[in-house]
């Protein structure tokens, strides 16, 4: 098949993971190429995501890599056989790729964690919370490619609110509660339907409140997609310069442990709700 021109988020995944077993295993792209009978031109189109992999050559990968874990072996192949056309897919080449891969991130993640802030979670955003959101961004958005963003975000929440949700917890400090994006009517609507989702058995809130002795954060918002083997989990950061994709082991544990860290300090979910209800009130 021809080299793809823009691969997905997904697609770079299956190849860093593909590259990290030959890695694993002390083998140069040259050397994995020669056993494999392919050039380490292909080789590094592989890994790189720009040309697709079946399922026998990611089986042959994981055999002359010595991959044992047949869980791990399983879950690229989906990633590698997977032909999935998602709703995301309308907004390509109307929406930056970032929202695109986040969308299609989410579709096969196993669970959801955030922590912010200064905003309400994408996923718990209102329509009106979310065009606010968008709408203070620099330079400002043309209406139409507002709307889009806002429609997008708007979609997304069928991973929370579909058929098929998946477990979601969001950790949200008591400064994006009370930072009012919009105007009072539409942040109070806001809290109330944080209030609602967070009533659902799959979803958890927890709120991270002012009044606390040694909280130093979690550095900025972030974001932890569940894989089908923790192995292929993902955070994700947003950025002035853009939104990063993070797959490094190492790096992996570290947000595990931030999220840890601000989930310890949280209130539980009951204390939350009676605290967003509260601020609610107020407005």
């Amino acid at each position: 098949m021809p080299p793809r021109r823009q691969p997905t988020a997904r697609q770079v995944r299956l190849g860093a993971e593909l590259r990290k077993l030959r890695e694993a295993a002390g083998l140069s792209a040259r050397e994995a190429a020669a056993l494999l009978g392919t050039n380490s031109v292909q080789m590094s189109q592989v890994e790189a995501g720009i040309a697709g992999v079946s399922e026998d050559r990611v089986r042959r990968f994981a055999a002359h890599y010595a991959c044992t874990d047949e869980t791990l072996v399983s879950a690229l192949v989906a990633m590698a056989t997977d032909r999935t056309r998602g709703w995301w897919e309308e907004y390509r080449g109307s929406l930056p790729t970032p929202f695109l891969d986040i969308a299609e991130l989410e579709y096969h993640s196993t669970y959801r964690r955030d922590v912010e802030f200064l905003h309400i979670p994408g996923l718990l955003q209102t329509e009106d919370y979310a065009r606010a959101v968008f709408s203070y961004g620099v330079p400002e958005l043309p209406a139409g490619e507002l709307e889009l963003r806002v429609n997008h975000r708007m979609a997304r929440k069928v991973v929370i609110e579909g058929v098929h949700p998946v477990r979601y917890e969001a950790l949200v400090h008591e400064a994006a509660l009370r930072i009012r994006v919009g105007d009072r009517a539409s942040s109070r609507a806001q809290l109330l339907r944080m209030l609602e989702i967070s009533e659902a058995a799959h979803v958890t809130v927890r709120v991270v409140p002012f009044d606390l002795d040694g909280f130093g954060g979690a550095w900025s918002a972030m974001m932890l997609a569940g894989g089908a083997v923790p192995k292929l989990d993902t955070a994700v950061r947003d950025a002035p310069h853009g939104t990063t994709f993070i797959d490094a082991e190492a790096q992996l544990d570290v947000f595990r442990t931030l999220f840890r860290k601000v989930e310890v300090v949280s209130l539980d979910p009951e204390r939350s709700r009676d605290f967003i209800h509260r601020l609610a009130k107020e407005l």
